[in-house]
């Protein structure tokens, strides 16, 4: 469903969108009409407050009469405000279509100069209110944008919903560090929240004046009754004009009788008849109204000074009362100059929504393409169409088993088979079902555990009761011999799947660190499947040099970090060189041993630098066992001198990678794990974003405060809000789980906000306890929905 909503706001937001910018900008510009006339037209709409008393309104009246003889007024409109002119209107002369508009000086009678780009403004009216099409055209299609807007506002809300929805900094702030998409998506969503309701107030309005069917029954409801609007009939040839000399009534009587019934008036307009017998019409606001269009109306008897008829605003229904409150709210002058300024930032921020919200898109379409450019270019080929495809599926920690997934893929693409390929992570038992061959590429994380995106897969599927006997797979498994449990995960999927009647289309096959003769037999695997002959060239998956992708560095600098500490040696290596390689926070980096042995395996580090640092930084426990130092810990904390080369390749972990929003994180580890942590820490501070929580396990704090500068530097900067560093062995000693649990509420509250959490470090003890500690908090479902949305990524060995 959110997808949905996903694509109709961005439909709606890149069509309707962009002619709201007109309705913004223009709406914007009206907002202060006002005052913009009187800027540029000094002296016209006002004048220097005097001693001498104003002019009552008879005297205006004749004077304008003396200054424009035989025109008919229709209209005059007087402000209390001291210093106001008054606006006086005055009929069409014969053969004009508009009659003139003069302002009065209300102390002298004098005629004001005329009022200049006026005409302007009423061009961007009728832009604003109709986009310069007739009247009847223009107000269905305004209306139709109107209701677009409304859809923009409520969808985008939908769209934003946080959850942790009662904390009001979640809707209305965001983090201005932010940079690129992230500061987009923050200004667009956090500007939007605040302009919700003045969008909602144009819309209603804007339908209300747009369709006559709505106003007719929305008037119905309120009560009002308003005359049918009917085009003016032309006058018959040779008509007789109706002058207004000779026939004109003194405004004296009608004006007093007024005066006596609204004393305290705001505003007043009046409207004399064409004839001395027709009533004077009056529309006035007391001067204790509560917005501009609270008028009550008035009929005088132009001649005796009688009130035919008197409506003042205060005795007017509910629902009367509450339609003149459409215009108040629309221009924002209900609530003042305050309300006029936020109505006014409300419309100038439609183009600004248009202009994040065309980034946003086109930068979506961009990773889009570039994801299916990559996909395609992993592939090889072309999908082929079959009512019988194979199904690749992988699951991947590190990104390995992907890209051997798609090169599979690609082998068989080429031998004419049809394949689908496919994540464990959006894999279902029945969507498993519904193929005939499966083949499997399955990495192991830790101790024989799935990969974080393949635990609700492996969950789904040990719950599962479907029959599978149809079902013929093949099982690549990858894994480390160094642990315990060396290819558990894809072990624990074999029997699995053979429990389930699945048969196996050849024995499992397990891979110790890219072994070249396991994936020589896959490949021949794969030649079977596809039907290839034995004469056929043989198909490469990975390079065959064991130092492929390597390149060379030099050790330029190493710092033992806890001298004296119980444990291990922990050194900071620095290494120089690599002909400016670039990598990720969390990315790996294979580093091979110093006498490049062809049956030596690298070992695995993670990186503790960017690649702005100018260098490749690690931290690096020295290892010991019954037979010395370890091989590569050992060599690079001890044996290597200064200047070495050092043979490296970087590893892509996209299970570790960094997480591109807005949202807090959260930051746990021990040890050597702090080289994980700190790259994201390093990259989460240049990019100025400020809602980090670090919570970092050791021994003694005496030893054991490694990267203390760098840390207490983050935390002064305002970057470190939330720091809990625990010391094991110290006299108050607890480790990470402890005082996570200790906060248990705080953690509720951060993922809550949506925060994502980053585990680096060691498997045993520190991992496990966190995912104890974690499930304890949160619960089981809900940490397994972490997992499955990207938002709990662990690095541990």
């Amino acid at each position: 469903m959110k997808k949905l909503w996903f694509q109709l706001h961005w439909l709606v937001g890149i069509t309707a969108g962009t002619v709201l910018i007109v309705i913004g900008l223009t709406g914007a510009i009206l907002a202060f009409r006002d005052e913009l006339l009187d800027v540029l037209n000094p002296g016209v709409t006002s004048v220097a407050v005097r001693q001498a008393p104003m002019l009552a309104l008879p005297q205006l009246a004749e004077a304008v009469k003396r200054a424009h003889p035989g025109m008919r007024i229709t209209s005059i409109a007087l402000d209390a405000e001291p210093g106001t002119t008054a606006r006086v209107s005055l009929a069409p002369a014969p053969g004009a279509k508009h009659g003139e508009t003069i302002f009065v000086d209300p102390y002298s009678g004098a005629m004001m100069p005329p009022l200049h780009y006026d005409e302007v403004f009423e061009w961007v009216e009728s832009l604003h209110r109709h986009l310069l099409l007739p009247r009847d055209d223009g107000r269905p299609v305004v209306g139709a944008l109107a209701l677009c807007l409304m859809g923009l506002a409520l969808s985008g809300l939908y769209l934003r919903w946080p959850r942790r929805a009662l904390d009001w900094r979640t809707w209305l702030t965001f983090d201005t560090r932010l940079k690129g998409r992230s500061f987009l998506w923050g200004l667009h969503s956090a500007a939007g929240t605040w302009a919700l309701l003045a969008y909602l107030v144009f819309t209603v309005s804007g339908v209300y004046w747009s369709y006559d069917v709505v106003r007719d029954t929305v008037d119905g409801w309120a009560g009002v009754r308003r005359p049918p609007r009917v085009a003016a009939a032309p006058k018959p040839a040779g008509a007789r004009r109706v002058e207004a000399h000779g026939e004109a009534a003194d405004l004296t009587l009608a004006w007093s009788a007024f005066q006596q019934q609204a004393p305290g008036w705001r505003t007043v307009s009046l409207r004399p008849p064409e004839r001395a017998t027709q009533p004077l019409q009056v529309l006035w606001v007391a001067g204790d109204a509560p917005h501009i269009r609270a008028r009550g109306r008035m009929s005088i008897n132009q001649q005796t000074g009688v009130i035919v008829k008197n409506e003042p605003y205060v005795q007017m229904g509910v629902g009367a009362r509450a339609l003149t409150t459409l215009y108040p709210l629309h221009m924002g002058t209900y609530f003042g100059l305050p309300g006029r300024l936020f109505m006014f930032c409300a419309s100038l921020a439609l183009p600004g929504f248009a202009v994040t919200g065309w980034m946003l898109y086109l930068k979506r379409r961009r990773q889009k393409r570039a994801a299916q450019a990559e996909r395609a270019r992993l592939a090889g080929t072309g999908r082929i169409d079959s009512a019988d495809p194979v199904l690749m599926a992988y699951a991947s920690q590190t990104g390995s088993a992907e890209r051997l997934a798609l090169q599979s893929a690609a082998v068989l693409q080429q031998a004419g088979v049809a394949v689908h390929v496919q994540s464990l992570e959006k894999l279902t038992p029945p969507l498993l079902g519904s193929y005939r061959r499966v083949l499997f590429v399955a990495s192991s994380f830790g101790e024989g555990e799935p990969p974080d995106t393949a635990r609700r897969f492996s969950r789904l599927l040990h719950a599962a009761a479907e029959e599978l006997a149809h079902l013929q797979y093949a099982v690549l498994a990858l894994g480390d011999r160094n642990y315990l449990q060396f290819c558990g995960f894809g072990q624990t999927l074999d029997r699995r799947l053979r429990v389930l009647g699945a048969q196996p289309l050849h024995p499992i096959i397990e891979v110790d660190n890219g072994d070249a003769g396991a994936l020589a037999r896959w490949s021949q695997a794969l030649r079977e499947l596809a039907g290839i002959g034995d004469d056929a060239p043989s198909a490469e998956l990975s390079a065959a040099a064991p130092d492929s992708g390597y390149t060379s560095c030099h050790l330029a600098w190493r710092e033992l970090l806890n001298p004296g500490s119980a444990g291990g040696e922990l050194y900071e290596i620095t290494l120089t060189g690599g002909d400016g390689a670039s990598w990720r926070p969390g990315a790996l980096l294979d580093v091979w041993p110093g006498h490049y042995a062809p049956e030596q395996t690298a070992r695995r580090y993670s990186l503790a630098s960017l690649p702005q640092d100018g260098c490749i930084q690690l931290l690096v426990r020295q290892a010991r066992n019954e037979h010395g130092m370890g091989l590569a810990s050992g060599w690079l904390t001890a044996q290597a001198a200064l200047g070495d080369e050092v043979r490296v390749r970087l590893v892509d972990n996209p299970s570790f990678d960094m997480h591109d929003g807005a949202q807090p994180a959260i930051y746990i580890g021990n040890g050597s794990g702090m080289a994980g942590l700190r790259s994201h820490l390093r990259a989460r501070v240049a990019g100025g974003q400020r809602r980090n929580w670090l919570v970092f396990g050791e021994r003694q704090r005496e030893f054991d405060s490694i990267c203390a500068a760098e840390i207490e530097g983050w935390r002064a900067g305002g970057h470190l809000p939330e720091l809990d560093l625990v010391y094991s062995r110290d006299a108050d000693g607890q480790y990470v789980q402890g005082r996570l649990r200790a906060k248990a509420d705080q953690v509720r509250s951060w993922i809550a906000d949506g925060a994502v959490i980053y585990v680096c470090g060691s498997l045993q003890g520190m991992a496990g306890g966190v995912d104890a500690a974690l499930e304890e908090i949160i619960g089981g479902a809900a940490l397994d929905e972490l997992r499955e949305t990207g938002r709990y990524r662990r690095d541990v060995y």
